[in-house]
């Protein structure tokens, strides 16, 4: 009981970092696209896939998707929400995957390549799908978009979020008294 009363305040501090982030921190990567804003928001989620495996990093995901499509993003409501969902939830739960079977530097760093891969190719779908729908553009031109702008975009993002990760992880990971597993190179502590 009490290691489940541990775990919900820290996936809450995880959740209410991510979207503490989510509001100070938006700006467009890609001035042709203005309206795809990047924002540091999936950091704390992929520091809970780490230090906990997928379904946490899932789960801080869930409870900030549904906020942002309350507030940030609520022009956009539940698709939004679902596009988050989709994209951060692809990317936490292949780094978490791969990140709790390899527990080294090598692995993380390997986690996140995979990850960042991971969500920019499932973004391409749900774009096709629900930003036709979303911003009522007919298909062909969101097809004219996926080179010049929606793959850059999500591919920067997860980057960006990716190198974050990998520098803030162990001093987050301390601040929350967790034994935070060990990002080493070639085996050896860093």
């Amino acid at each position: 009981m009490k290691y489940e009363i541990k775990m919900v305040a820290r996936l809450t501090m995880l959740s209410a970092l991510s979207v503490l982030l989510m509001f100070l921190i938006r700006f467009p990567l890609i001035p042709a696209a203005p309206f795809l804003e990047y924002d540091p928001g999936d950091i704390p989620a992929l520091i809970a896939a780490f230090l906990f495996g997928p379904g946490a990093g899932v789960v801080v995901t869930l409870i900030v998707s549904l906020i942002q499509a309350m507030t940030v993003s609520a022009g956009s409501g539940w698709i939004g929400a679902l596009m988050h969902f989709a994209a951060t939830g692809s990317m936490v739960t292949v780094a978490g995957l791969i990140y709790k079977r390899v527990r080294t530097f090598r692995g993380a760093i390997i986690a996140l390549i995979a990850s960042s891969i991971t969500m920019t190719l499932v973004m391409i779908p749900l774009n096709l799908i629900f930003t036709t729908k979303f911003m009522n553009v007919p298909v062909e031109t969101v097809k004219a978009m996926l080179l010049p702008v929606i793959i850059p975009f999500n591919l920067s993002k997860a980057c960006i979020n990716s190198v974050l990760t990998v520098f803030v992880y162990k001093p987050v990971g301390k601040f929350l008294r967790i034994e935070a597993p060990s990002l080493s190179k070639g085996g050896q502590e860093i």
